[in-house]
């Protein structure tokens, strides 16, 4: 029998093309860099609400609008993010950048992402410092308090998420236990390491189901050399600090450290970091929460705390050059563990061992942040019964009404000056 062949199309009748449309609102061939940028700069502009308002403004963006890949890679992608340690949206966005225009488009989406609210922390952090005497003393301790609020509802909601179960629960109190009674930051990784070896030995988690490949390539290889870079910088930048005495090593060190080891959100860097520039007089304890707070009020990762730590410091360097050693210091992990597990995720899925260690790991988080809950946020804020009403009053606000968060903030400074001038 004869094949078939297509019938042409009549003359001067359009011709319909199988191919894919390029992604909607961007060319096919403007996959550059600065397009990544700009894409993610409004983002960064644009994105109040915290890690878990950030990944459905990225799902809305890249898999509904633009199509840069499909819905169950998404998916796929985040459960890879926040499996890592890290911030898990400032990691999906790398990831997403990756995929677009390779490692300088990963590091395109991080910058746009990332620099509107670390320009606006380091600016806020510079005028503490300048004009400590023209801002009221309530509206810092406003910023203090509702840092409170913003603390318990990341307890409440990790909690309900991370720690269902008996098990769960018992690991995340004996975790807030040890670190209030041996206050350190080594103690917050032994906890950390602890938890993980009991959820490998005492949880069965389910064999996850199929799924698509990403749509992201990075060879073994590749994944390999950065992964050892991570691990070397880890373990090597302690040691070089401790021998050479020089401030900025210290600060890389203790912000790449703190960026390596944060499981379940930007809330949890709260205590490492603490443990890191308070005891060493490098912030004030009062500077420390105040910062956290304003962090709220700003879009974009709450890992930019970090550049409002640098600017902070009592000692050089500090201002501009401290804020973006230390924001680029607590986010280098980050991209070395996205590039670097993205070739080994596939099997990493696979592993039942892997999630029960990552189930207790999270549940040890949980606990991490508890611990920081009282302290130092609560210890450090509360002291009368106005202080708790006005917590209270922004916890209902955040978790009941809803409110934005950058109103609460807002309104909890007002309040707070008000209460000072009454």
């Amino acid at each position: 029998m004869p094949r078939l062949q297509p019938r042409e199309p009549p003359p001067g009748a359009p011709r319909i093309s199988t191919r894919r449309p390029p992604d909607e609102g961007t060319p096919a061939t403007d996959r550059s860099p600065w397009a990544v940028f700009l894409i993610f700069l409004r983002l960064g502009l644009t994105s109040f609400g915290g890690p878990i308002a950030h990944l459905g403004y990225f799902r809305d963006e890249f898999v509904t609008r633009r199509g840069w890949l499909g819905e169950s890679s998404y998916a796929d992608l985040v459960a890879l993010c926040q499996f890592l340690p890290g911030p898990a949206s400032s990691q999906v966005s790398m990831a997403l950048g990756l995929s677009r225009s390779g490692y300088g488009g990963a590091l395109a989406a991080w910058a746009g992402f990332t620099l509107p609210s670390a320009i606006a922390l380091i600016l806020f952090a510079l005028g503490i410092a300048s004009y400590a005497d023209a801002i009221p003393h309530g509206a810092v301790h406003g910023l203090k308090v509702v840092a409170v609020a913003v603390v318990a509802q990341a307890v409440w909601g990790m909690a309900r998420a991370l720690c269902s179960g008996v098990l769960r629960v018992t690991i995340m109190v004996i975790a807030a236990c040890l670190v209030l009674l041996v206050p350190s930051a080594w103690t917050q990784v032994a906890v950390i390491v602890a938890a993980g070896i009991t959820g490998l030995l005492l949880f069965r988690p389910e064999q996850p189901a199929s799924h698509e490949p990403l749509p992201i390539r990075v060879g073994h290889r590749a994944g390999m050399v950065w992964l050892c870079l991570f691990l070397a910088l880890l373990l090597g930048l302690p040691a070089v600090a401790g021998s050479i005495p020089d401030q900025t090593l210290a600060l890389v060190d203790a912000f790449y450290r703190a960026g390596s080891l944060v499981f379940g959100g930007g809330h949890v860097v709260l205590p490492l970091l603490r443990a890191e520039v308070v005891p060493p007089g490098w912030v004030s304890d009062e500077s420390f929460l105040a910062g956290y707070g304003a962090a709220q009020a700003v879009p974009g990762p709450l890992f930019t705390f970090a550049a409002f730590l640098g600017a902070s410091m009592s000692r050089p360097p500090s201002g501009w050059a401290g804020g973006m050693i230390c924001l680029l210091a607590v986010f280098a992990p980050s991209f070395l563990l996205v590039v670097g597990a993205l070739p080994y995720w596939e099997s990493l899925r696979r592993s039942v061992r892997t999630q029960a260690a990552l189930a207790g790991v999270n549940a040890g988080v949980v606990g991490l942040l508890l611990a920081a809950l009282y302290q130092p946020v609560w210890t450090s804020a509360i002291h009368q019964a106005a202080d708790f009403a006005l917590a209270l009053l922004a916890l209902i606000a955040l978790i009941f009404w809803r409110l934005p968060p950058w109103l609460v903030v807002a309104g909890c400074a007002v309040t707070g000056a008000l209460l000072e001038a009454a």
